[in-house]
Parts: C-alpha cells; structure tokens; sequence
C-alpha cells in the first residue's frame, strides 16, 4: 500500500496551529518559504492562496505581486521528515513493516494483513478513516508492487484514489493510461520522454526493450532508467525498500501524588530515576550519552535539560552531579507533577568487576567524570582535543573533537617536513626581497621590523586541493628560515610569476619555531 500525503507540509502546519482545513488562520492566503541562494522561495501554499494564482516552486516577489496579502511561514523539512518516521511507525498497524517515500509518502507492506480489516477494500477505507482522524489529506493504493502502489496513489484518477486489486498483465492495462511521471523518474529523464512523445506508461511499453536498453545503456540508477522503473512496476525484478524500525529509547517516569516546589524534593526524585535508568540500562548492556530531563509543571509547561556525557556512563551518583548544576535555575511556578529521565543516545558498555574499581574510585576521579564535570561547568564545546586530519594545507592538517571520541584512521600515514611549533590564526603579509624570482628570499619585513636571512631552505610546494578548491587557487612554496639574530620561521610563497593565476606572488609568514 503507498500513502501519499500531498500537503503534509501544511497539514503539521494546521496541526501546530490548532486550525482546521479553510479555517482560522488556513483561510487566509498563506505559504510556507524556503531560503535559497537567490531569495525566499514558496514551498507549499494553501488553498486561499492557490485562488489567487500563487503557485509552489514561485519566488517570494513574484508570489506578492500577485496576492499583496499572502502571509508566510517558515518551511520546516527536516520536521517533516521526522513527522514522516513517526507516521511509519504508526503506519504499521497496516502490515508488518513500513517504509518512507520521502518527501511525503509511505510504503506499507500488507502483504496477508488485508483479511484482517476484511479484505484490501477495507484496508484502504480504514487508512483513509484514520489519516484523515489525524488531520491528513492523503491519498493510499494497493498493488501487487511498491511501484504500481505509488503510480496509483499518485496519478490515479480523483474518482478512483483507491486503484483496484491487479494481477498479471491486467496491472499493465490499468496503468497503462497513466502518465510516465508515474514511474518516479528524473526531471531531465521525464523531459527527455516528453520530447519523444512517450507521454504514457503505454507509449513506453510498446518500445522494444532493446531500443530502451541502448537508449539508457549508461545510466544505473533506477530513477534515471525507464525500463528498470517499467519492470519494478510490473514485478519482473525486485525493488528493494528500507524499512523503518523503532528505536526503544529508555525512560523511566515518577507521577507524584501532589506537586512540588522545593529542589530537596526533586533532587530526591532525580535520584529515584537515575537510579531506575541506571538498572533500565545495565539490563540492556548499555550506558547513556545523552540523557534528558523533563518535568511537566502543573500549569501545562514542560521543562527540559538536557546532559551529553564523554563516555557511555550509568553511575547514578555521576548522572544527579551533573543535572544539579542544570537545575539551579528551575523555575517551577506552581508545583511539577511528572518527571521524566529519558536516554536518547545510548552505547555499549562491557560489564567490569567492582572490586578492581573500586580502588580507583577511591583515589581519584575518572577521566571521562572529569571530561564531564568540566563540560557542564564551561558549557557544551569548551572541552575539545586536536586530531589531525588528511591535508597537506597546514590550516585543515587538524579539526576539533569531543575529548574522547575515538581517532579516525587516516587512508595513509603523512610524511610531513618539519612543522614550526607554533601556527599563525591567520597567515600575515610580508614583504620580502630575494636575488632571483624563483630564488631564495634574501631579506624580509614583517610588523615594522627588517629581518634579514642568514640561512633558508626550501621550497616545500604544497599544492591546491583540487576536489574541494576551484582551478584558480595559486599553489604555495613554504622556506624554512633563520635570520641573522637566531630567529627561525615558517613563510611561503603564494603563487609563480608565471602561473597565469593573478599577478605578482605574495608572501605570508604563516609560523614560528621555537
């Protein structure tokens, strides 16, 4: 079964709002925007706003030339999606797993559920009741395949959104009429079509599969292949599908009796949960990253802490130190009636023997405490180590990581030239003389002061990165020198007089040995 929901955009849109189709604020011209490199760009617009010719896909100016009063809101894609994982999983009460069509549809495997609701007739009034309970418009099919589904609930006629139950090369007469765009093919690949007046599934079914197979010989991709589309349509080769699979986060809850007010009560029951996450967790082999705290306050409010540890933990001592240090500005009105403790992010954790640790307990804090205490103290992104990275260009050699995350292996060991102990933020400008263009520079100023060079060495060519750079970036030559005071640093050459990529080379002095 493929569940097409058209204006999911919109519809969480209402949801947030309270509002129902064409009503409240839906009745008004409206539209959600997406920014793009050349301005605001409409995503999806309602009703109101399609009477007066605004169109999805239209720049903003344009959309306001037309409808003056159009109101805007802010796209929100990656919300979607997560609403759309969510939808899956709900979705499942149709058949044993479901898979997401980004940006708005499903597939929902019903294979021998149907007789369940009655037979698939049932199944789809069913899907379309309760879609249409949670305040969705969508459309849903049955088919023998996950393609025939999709064509179906997609360019079937509005007087038959349901399709019928098809078998064999009665599938193929049903859908024949249907338009290529049926097949979830590319833009440039449906325009290719249109142009050789293939504008039906039919059309491209009568071709000789040898004349689609040279025409499309070189491309591999199912959605830039008719003839692949046309067999997962038909069923003549499988179409492989990602389910969604539910991720049991673990929480544990504490419903009080009466509401609370002071932080000696609510310390007490932090304690109770963490304690209670911390058997929830040793039960799973796992420990906690990322723990979240959430208490409901009796007027409706929910308040949120959130805690990402170093390393997987389930100390319930180490977890209440940590969220102290979050609480002391809870604002909690007029009591909190519910708390909840849950562990978004979980990790392995290997059983050890308390006694071994229990020394080192004793004498001194944990690393990964530390790492923690020290995080929560100077806030999220304070606590960082180097690592180094695979680049030749000094400035990327290295990147900022959590402390202990563990070290990416490099494809290959770089042997690098002597590197000076201390790097500039930022390169500086110097101005140098030297006896020949290509020659060794001879003599310097940097920050008011002339240097001048007892002893050089290089050039060390250190060229552009190709795959991330465009072709006009100038190469670097990096000297090793030492002037006549005993000072050494770190300078290059930006560039060739004759590279033909800008004028004159530059020099920078970029780091300084010790």
């Amino acid at each position: 079964m493929a569940i097409w929901c058209a204006d999911l955009a919109l519809d969480r849109w209402r949801l947030a709002e309270g509002c129902a189709r064409g009503q409240g604020s839906d009745a008004a011209p409206l539209a959600l925007i997406a920014e793009t490199a050349h301005g605001p760009r409409l995503a999806a617009v309602n009703a109101a706003a399609a009477e007066q010719g605004v169109r999805a896909h239209m720049m903003l100016a344009d959309a306001r030339a037309l409808c003056p009063a159009l109101g805007v809101r802010p796209a929100d894609p990656a919300g979607d999606l997560a609403f759309l994982e969510h939808l899956a999983l709900w979705a499942q009460r149709w058949g044993p797993w479901s898979a997401l069509d980004p940006p708005d549809g499903l597939i929902v495997d019903t294979t021998g559920a149907a007789h369940l609701f009655g037979g698939e007739a049932a199944l789809l009034a069913d899907a379309h009741a309760q879609l249409r309970r949670r305040g969705l418009l969508a459309r849903a099919a049955i088919a023998p395949t996950a393609g025939a589904a999709w064509a179906l609930a997609h360019c079937g006629a509005q007087d038959r959104p349901d399709g019928a139950v098809l078998e064999g090369e009665a599938m193929l007469e049903r859908l024949g009429p249907l338009p290529v765009a049926a097949l979830r093919l590319d833009d440039d690949v449906l325009l290719l079509l249109r142009r050789l007046g293939l504008k039906r599934i039919e059309d491209l079914a009568g071709i000789g599969r040898e004349a689609l197979a040279r025409r499309f010989r070189t491309r591999r991709a199912p959605a830039a292949n008719p003839l692949v589309r046309l067999d997962q349509l038909l069923g003549r080769v499988p179409e492989p599908l990602l389910p969604v699979i539910a991720a049991e986060q673990p929480m544990v809850q504490r419903r009080l009796m009466e509401p609370i007010r002071h932080r000696a009560l609510l310390d007490r029951v932090l304690t109770d949960l963490a304690e209670d996450m911390a058997r929830a967790l040793e039960a799973r082999g796992e420990g906690a990253r990322r723990l979240e705290l959430a208490a409901w306050k009796v007027d409706g409010d929910v308040l949120v802490r959130r805690l990402e540890m170093a390393a997987a933990t389930r100390d319930p001592a180490h977890v209440c130190r940590l969220f102290a240090a979050r609480l002391d500005d809870l604002d909690v009105g007029f009591g909190i009636e519910l708390v909840r403790l849950t562990a978004p992010w979980t990790e392995p954790v290997a059983l050890a023997q308390a006694d071994l640790d229990a020394g080192a307990e004793r004498h001194g804090t944990s690393l990964a405490a530390c790492l923690d205490r020290l995080t929560v103290r100077l806030g999220e992104g304070a606590v960082r180590r180097p690592l180094p990275r695979a680049s030749h260009v000094p400035e990327r050699a290295q990147c900022w990581a959590p402390p202990l995350e563990p070290q990416p292996g490099l494809q290959e060991d770089f042997a690098f030239h002597e590197r000076p102990l201390k790097l500039l933020d930022r390169p500086e400008p110097i101005a140098v003389i030297y006896e020949a263009p290509d020659g060794l520079p001879r003599l310097f100023r940097w920050r008011g002061g002339v240097h001048e060079i007892a002893r050089a060495e290089g050039p060390e060519r250190i060229a552009p990165e190709w795959w991330r750079e465009r072709s006009t970036v100038r190469l670097r030559d990096y000297y090793r020198i030492e002037d006549s005071t005993g000072r050494r640093y770190w300078i290059y050459r930006h560039g060739l007089a004759s590279d033909g990529r800008g004028g004159a080379p530059e020099w920078f002095l970029q780091g300084l040995y010790a």
